[in-house]
């Protein structure tokens, strides 16, 4: 049994995204830990002590001292535990592309798709709009950039990039079912949409869902 020097507790709650981000990464370093479930409604002690700032999920604690928000965490994890698997690239120009597209992804695009859920009527078929205005940017901007090529940004393995995609383009096909508009277009968005169908037939993805 590992030492309590080494022990590593997530705190997060099973409908975050957020903390989804960082099980999967976990799992794909194969990094042993402890899930604390947080009740967001009613959170305890321990996440408000860890995360006074924010006050949210997900909080990793290792060795005692808490990393608090999603992407700083996986590059965390990346830095601590380097046997494993990489989550990013160790050149610095490819590792900074990463950042920037993660950025994308968790923001002007996660930010669209969110538009549409609040939304309906005209002001939801601009959100619809603004969606496919940002993954015409995204493939434009991915499309034969990348050394590794598809599926994987990382090689042959998951990394930062993909785990942010798989979980947040990954689930479009909720909002294509309900909304009947298709998003993930494979003639519109060829490349990014071999990517998200790749990463769902990715091992450590069918065993973490």
């Amino acid at each position: 049994m590992a030492g309590e020097e080494n022990r590593v507790v997530l705190h997060g709650n099973l409908a975050s995204l957020h903390s989804a981000r960082v099980k999967l990464a976990l799992k794909v370093k194969g990094i042993e830990y402890e899930f604390v479930e947080e009740d967001l409604m009613n959170k305890s002690e321990a996440l408000l002590w860890y995360n006074p700032v924010y006050k949210k999920v997900p909080v990793l604690v290792h060795n005692g001292k808490p990393i608090i928000e999603s992407i700083v965490i996986i590059e965390y994890i990346d830095e601590t535990w380097k046997e494993g698997p990489r989550l990013l690239p160790q050149d610095p120009y490819e590792r900074a592309k990463v950042r920037f597209w993660t950025g994308f992804i968790q923001q002007p695009l996660y930010e669209a798709t969110v538009s549409v859920i609040k939304t309906d009527g005209e002001a939801q078929e601009r959100a619809v709009e603004k969606v496919h205005e940002k993954l015409k940017v995204l493939e434009e901007g991915i499309e034969g950039k990348y050394p590794g090529g598809f599926p994987f940004i990382n090689g042959d393995n998951m990394g930062l990039l993909d785990i942010v995609v798989f979980l947040i383009l990954g689930h479009l096909e909720v909002l294509e079912a309900v909304l009947g508009v298709k998003f993930l277009d494979s003639e519109k968005y060829p490349s990014v949409t071999s990517w998200v169908k790749a990463l769902k037939e990715f091992p450590v993805v069918k065993e973490a869902l």
